[in-house]
């Protein structure tokens, strides 16, 4: 199944779950990426979930207040592969347009010799 590809910092979200043997809360995937920030990753998270990349696995304790815990539906390989499969897609795509343009140019030049 081709899913929809991901920002880099949805990208960087889903590597820490990833890497991840169990859920992590928003706070816990900041801490383990020096580059995001708190909003980016709970606004990263919101979108992934609508995406079905990712699911709330449970609420867990954070420091002393309950916290969701994230987990992700779809394996760093199925991602990898879907997005291989828009390439190839795309790439046949690019193929049969310019076969067809290829056909059309060719086409255009018998009707301009013929008119000479």
């Amino acid at each position: 199944m081709i899913k929809k590809a991901l920002s880099p910092r949805q990208l960087e979200v889903m590597e820490a779950l990833w890497n991840s043997p169990n859920g992590m809360t928003a706070s816990a995937i900041v801490e383990s990426n020096d580059e995001l920030q708190i909003n980016t990753v709970q606004a990263s998270l919101r979108s992934l979930i609508k995406k079905k990349y990712v699911k709330v696995g449970e609420i867990v304790y954070s420091g002393t207040v309950l916290a969701r815990s994230y987990v992700p539906l779809v394996s760093k390989e199925e991602y990898l592969e879907s997005r291989c499969q828009v390439l190839t897609i795309n790439e046949q795509k690019d193929e049969q347009m310019l076969d067809e343009m290829e056909k059309m140019i060719a086409q255009r030049r018998k009707e301009i010799e013929k008119g000479q």
